[in-house]
């Protein structure tokens, strides 16, 4: 696998001064009135997700270098490495096969090696072990409340989701998540259900995840106190520490790999909440959503390759116009838990400041990910995507068809996200200054024809495949996280200090803090 950083080719030299000729002051208002053509060329239809990508600062000439850029830097051969099993994972020493765990048994895309196909056998075996338990669970009519215990990936992929496709939940049962340490988080959720009626599931992967393990002790604590009898019934694990999940009195535990990174697991055991929502027929389409994303970002040109030119755009955007975030702003209220569900996908990903050789890199990487539903957000923060001092790219994602019976409402939803995305592009002209709008602020549509597990699992393949491309062409290894482990170990040095008052070896502010926390 030959690997290439970004700024190392002559592709990049050319990008910078195609940004110098032209690309800083290119007009989307002038580029749309000199091309009739402009809208069919720059927009795909893909799996499950029709993209506008014709409101963004690109010209022929820039897509065209912009796509010479991953092929100079060996992204197909790192993407060809990846779905190889090669450990990718240079730091860990991991393969990185997220998309094994939606790959169908028997299916002849693309031949697997002997290790792959042994994983895979592996990855089904579980998936029907998880998909029947799924299955018992939805027809307990005694278990009113399912509640998950994770965070980070164990938290955020599966809470997404079972908001996301609300409308094939079985809204029989209940559906809560608890993350933080935060005890309000925990006391909330536990006013709210009862021990004989009430599924915990344990999702950590170690089974060691501090705040996880700390939610899920009080959670056994509580339930013993409440009369609970049956651990074993009650508790559920999702780990691969099957030990430690025994000590704790669970018996039921379904496991994952080590090449299944946190943030990419909502596939694995860790969509158990998920397959209990939707059922194992569903959660069965959601997987294949993903897959034919998958097939789509292994063996698409690069030209038409949906994740690969969305990771260019990233780089342009981030290195060449020095934009630092992008606003996600979905118009369905279903898919309100996205923008959180990519923080952690793309920044835990990519927010690295030194390439896969240890290298401190001379360009920024991650922007920062932010937003809200959309239909909010416009009373929001969109004053500043129209007039602030800072260029935000947009991201639009809308659903063409709807599960309500009040097409009013979406006729309305539908027009504003059309008439936001027109006005960033548009603006206004004011000579008194205050109604003035520059315009020319560019955006990308991603439009679905129904919100459904398979359009959801392509959507999110679409974007775990962007962050994949743009780490790549960065030279960075996306699939470890660091930086996150840092705050960790410290605060294991400070909570006993907490009881015991002990500053010795503190640093001034700390110190001062702790005092004040104990007076």
């Amino acid at each position: 696998m030959s690997r290439i950083r970004c700024d190392r080719t002559p592709a990049w030299t050319a990008l910078r001064a195609l940004y110098d000729s032209r690309g800083r002051t290119l007009d989307l208002r002038q580029a749309f009135a000199a091309d009739d053509g402009r809208f069919e060329r720059l927009s795909l239809q893909v799996p499950h997700v029709f993209a506008d990508l014709s409101k963004n600062l690109l010209d022929p000439q820039i897509q065209g270098q912009l796509t010479e850029l991953a092929r100079q830097c060996g992204v197909q051969e790192h993407r060809d490495a990846m779905f190889g099993g090669e450990s990718i994972n240079s730091t860990e020493g991991r393969a990185v096969m997220h998309w094994l765990l939606r790959h169908p048994q028997g299916a002849a895309t693309h031949p697997l090696t002997p290790y792959v196909q042994g994983e895979l056998g592996q990855v089904h075996a579980v998936l029907a072990d998880m998909l029947a338990y799924a299955q018992a669970v939805r027809e307990d009519a005694a278990i009113t409340d399912v509640v998950n215990i994770g965070i980070g990936g164990s938290d955020l992929g599966p809470q997404m989701a079972v908001l996301a496709l609300d409308e094939c939940v079985d809204h029989g049962k209940r559906y809560h998540f608890v993350s933080s340490v935060d005890g309000h988080e925990l006391s909330s959720v536990l006013r709210q259900v009862r021990p004989q009626s009430t599924l915990f599931l344990v999702a950590s992967k170690s089974f060691t995840t501090l705040e996880t393990m700390t939610n899920a002790r009080s959670a056994r604590a509580w339930f013993t106190a409440q009369g609970g009898r049956d651990i074993a019934r009650h508790f559920c694990a999702l780990t691969s520490n099957v030990q430690a999940a025994a000590e704790f009195g669970i018996r039921t535990t379904f496991g994952f790999w080590d090449w299944v990174g946190g943030r990419y697991s909502m596939w694995s055991a860790i969509g158990l909440p998920i397959a209990i929502a939707i059922g194992p027929q569903r959660f069965r389409e959601l997987l294949a959503g993903a897959h034919a994303m998958d097939e789509h970002f292994r063996s698409a040109p690069l030209e038409r390759n949906l994740p690969v030119q969305l990771a260019l755009l990233d780089v342009w955007y981030r290195n060449f116009h020095g934009f630092n975030s992008r606003s996600v702003a979905p118009y369905h209220s279903g898919l309100r838990r996205m923008q959180a569900y990519l923080q952690q996908l793309e920044m835990e990903s990519n927010g690295k400041r030194v390439d896969a050789a240890g290298q401190a890199l001379p360009y920024a990487t991650s922007p920062v990910i932010w937003g809200e539903p959309a239909a909010n957000g416009q009373h929001a923060y969109f004053q500043m995507l129209h007039q602030g001092s800072d260029v935000i790219p947009v991201e639009f994602i809308a659903v063409k068809k709807v599960a309500h019976d009040l097409p009013e409402h979406h006729h309305k939803l539908l027009a504003n996200g059309l008439a936001q995305a027109q006005a960033l592009m548009l603006g206004q002209q004011d000579p008194g200054g205050h109604r003035h709008m520059p315009g020319n602020r560019p955006s990308t549509f991603l439009l679905l024809e129904e919100l459904t597990p398979a359009s959801l699992g392509a959507l999110i393949a679409l974007y775990e495949h962007r962050v994949f491309t743009a780490g790549s062409l960065w030279g960075i290894n996306s699939f470890d996280q660091w930086g996150v482990e840092l705050g960790k170990v410290l605060a294991k040095n400070i909570e006993p200090r907490l009881s015991s008052g002990d500053a010795a070896g503190l640093d001034a502010s700390t110190a001062g803090l702790l005092k004040r926390l104990r007076s």
